[in-house]
């Protein structure tokens, strides 16, 4: 494993912890200083959820927009904070390469490739230059004078390839092409994500979902890492939701007993 210096060596060592690093994921500038304010030691990016900041699907935000916001949320928070990079928003290793070397003049302390093409009719990039892709954002993610902590996603369980061998084929890949970080979101079971930890020799992130295992258990098997997605921000929404039917259906305001006890918290978090 490279040894990585400044900002990226003090995340890398979070996640050699006693217990999971809890790296949740922010959607704005707001809910980043919120969340460090609670006392997360790190925090990541969300695809989906900045997306939905913009009235858009996920997979829709551009590489600039996607490191712009990277680089407010690093420079709001002084926790390590860890880029959602989608695909590295290129096929070629050079393109992925070319975005993680924007990345590290950013601020960040880490971002993430995933072997997701975004083409329906063929979502997996061949194990290959899969493996191509990794091991140039690697190269550019450490050489420079600052540095980022790689993480490679495997991404076939949630796009219709429920297959842990294959899985475990590419986690292994990755990591022999130097990632710092394995991350196969859509593993669900405790059996399945013990059987990835076991396989490799890199910290492994596991996204929190539903009926995930809980943060004990998945510290008993030595998960390194756990993210949960888009979901705090859906969950913010899913209140602006709750909140605006009370006013539209019943017209009245019973949402504010649910914000009185929280308003000193948001304050607190928001002063400079």
């Amino acid at each position: 494993m490279t040894t990585l210096e400044g900002k990226a060596g003090r995340f890398l060592a979070l996640h050699h912890g006693s217990r999971p690093l809890l790296q949740p994921n922010a959607w704005d500038v707001g809910s980043a200083k919120v969340l460090a304010s609670l006392g997360f030691e790190a925090i990541a990016t969300t695809s989906s959820g900045f997306a939905a900041t913009l009235g858009r699907l996920d997979g829709s935000v551009t590489r600039d927009e996607a490191l712009g916001h990277g680089a407010q949320l690093a420079e709001a928070v002084a926790v390590p904070v860890s880029a959602d990079t989608e695909n590295g928003f290129a096929d070629d290793p050079a393109g992925v390469a070319e975005t993680v070397r924007l990345a590290c003049a950013t601020g960040l302390a880490g971002c993430s490739i995933e072997d997701f093409t975004r083409r329906p009719e063929d979502p997996i990039y061949d194990l290959g230059l899969a493996s191509e892709r990794v091991a140039a954002a690697v190269e550019a993610a450490h050489r420079g004078p600052t540095q980022l902590v790689l993480t490679a996603r495997a991404e076939n369980h949630i796009h219709g390839r429920d297959d842990r061998a294959d899985t475990i084929a590419r986690l292994q890949a990755y990591q022999e092409a130097g990632a710092d970080v394995l991350f196969a979101p859509g593993l669900g079971t405790l059996e399945d994500i013990r059987a990835i930890v076991s396989s490799v020799d890199r910290p492994v992130n596991v996204l929190a979902g539903p009926t995930s295992p809980s943060v004990d258990e998945l510290a008993s098997i030595g998960v390194a890492r756990i993210s949960v997605g888009g979901a705090f921000a859906y969950a913010a929404l899913a209140g602006l939701i709750d909140a605006a039917t009370e006013l539209r259906d019943k017209g009245t305001y019973d949402y504010w007993q649910r914000v009185a006890g929280i308003r000193a918290t948001i304050r607190d978090a928001f002063k400079p």
